[in-house]
């Protein structure tokens, strides 16, 4: 080696991406098993994904209360003993609720797995939803509920949702105070037993995983009463707000304003899905963007400002997102449908989409790294009904779209008629 001579430095656009493939099998039951086998460290992450999200409820708030309930008390152990165990041994068993789907995941030492399954099939199996535990999860969630209302960017995010797709649809309703008093034992009980119990299931499972891998999930959900999932979900129509623009007051000695520029957008079945990924990087999706070099670093009227498209499974939308002085909101607004115009007129020099596509290539070398990234990577395909080539058609575009495309693009989708616009005080 010649250390006189310094070595080439490579743009990440110059690397071959290789997505790790996953191993599958299906359960007696039919259930579905995605693992991917990696890592040096004795560690795995089990993520069982049911399709129990905010989509399937027939009053609000039930989905996500009967979520996080699960680990709350079962027919065999109290919310004491269950949270006891994964401490006693080094465990993590998170829970969450999204539109569609609803996540039990767990993550701990692999040697200890035989020791914690049993754990997680009797929270999917016989929790109880006893009304002491369900009274303490309403007062908590109405005094977080309270306390975030005070927030004009907590509102804002309720509202620009409910203008895009209507407050009935599961994109776009939000919970009130009385939904949550409307709860009941009852309730949760008939929802746990028709999407969990009896319900659609798939797993993810990633790490340095044991050699009876297959045998252990097999012994412990093999027999239960769960379906093979499928992405087949009630179709739900959109009913978008006719007025576009609104300004609310939500606190009168507020200091700061929370403002959503947002417009309906096609999910990632759309062919322009992947190329807008790369204009909305350009545009306002990372901290070198046009929007923090105007908005943040130039006029300095917020700490940071971003675009992103919404990962929604059906309809989605493309968004801006900050927060301002309220004395200059309007200021700021106008500056980001000046830089919309910019990007309508003016061309794009190499120099900035080189940069653009060496940050793209660079995110998807971080999310490669380690078998939960992947795993994250896989589990977003497969819940889209994607695959592989999907991967890797999106860093052929990242790589090779032209600038005179990302320009057509933005003429089409970047318009300010097509946004709503919202500004809570």
């Amino acid at each position: 080696m010649n250390r006189t001579k310094a070595p080439h430095i490579k743009d990440a656009v110059e690397f071959d991406l290789q997505l790790k493939p996953y191993e599958h099998f299906t359960l007696d039951n039919g259930v579905p098993v995605y693992a991917v086998n990696a890592g040096a460290q004795e560690v795995l992450q089990l993520e069982l994904v049911f399709y129990a999200g905010n989509w399937f409820e027939e009053q609000r708030s039930v989905a996500s209360a009967t979520n996080y309930l699960l680990k709350n008390g079962t027919v065999n152990k109290t919310a004491f003993q269950l949270n006891e165990e994964f401490e006693y041994y080094g465990a993590y068993c998170n829970r969450a609720c999204y539109n569609e789907t609803a996540v039990v995941s767990l993550s701990l030492l692999n040697k200890h797995l035989p020791s914690l399954l049993p754990t997680i099939r009797d929270m999917i199996t016989d929790s109880v939803f006893s009304e002491a535990e369900l009274d303490i999860y309403k007062q908590n969630s109405k005094q977080r509920l309270s306390v975030n209302l005070k927030k004009s960017d907590f509102v804002a995010a309720r509202l620009s949702d409910a203008y895009l797709y209507g407050e009935e649809h599961p994109y776009g309703k939000y919970t009130n105070a009385a939904d949550i008093d409307a709860l009941n034992s009852d309730r949760l009980k008939d929802y746990f037993k028709q999407h969990y119990l009896y319900g659609r299931c798939v797993i993810f499972v990633s790490g340095k995983l044991p050699a009876d891998l297959q045998q252990q999930l097999n012994q412990t959900f093999g027999d239960l009463s769960l379906q093979p999932f499928n992405r087949q979900v009630p179709p739900i129509d959109a009913s978008p707000a006719d007025q576009k623009k609104y300004r609310i007051q939500n606190d009168p000695n507020g200091v700061q304003g929370a403002i959503r520029l947002a417009r309906p957008f096609p999910n990632r079945h759309h062919p322009d899905f992947m190329k807008v990924m790369v204009l909305n990087t350009l545009f306002g999706g990372f901290f070198g963007s046009r929007l923090m070099a105007n908005i943040r670093e130039d006029k300095g009227y917020t700490y940071g400002i971003h675009s992103y498209v919404q990962n929604h499974l059906q309809q989605s939308a493309w968004v801006i997102s900050t927060d301002a002085g309220k004395d200059v909101c309007e200021a700021t607004v106008e500056e980001v449908y000046k830089e919309m115009k910019r990007l309508r007129e003016e061309d794009i020099d190499d120099e900035e989409l080189l940069l653009v596509r060496n940050y793209l290539i660079g995110t998807i070398l971080g999310d490669l790294d380690g078998p939960f990234h992947i795993m994250s990577r896989w589990k977003n395909l497969i819940l889209n009904g994607l695959n592989e080539s999907y991967f890797y058609d999106s860093v052929k575009t990242i790589k090779t779209i032209p600038a005179a495309e990302l320009k057509a693009l933005a003429n089409k989708y970047l318009v300010p008629e097509d946004f709503y616009e919202l500004v809570v005080i």
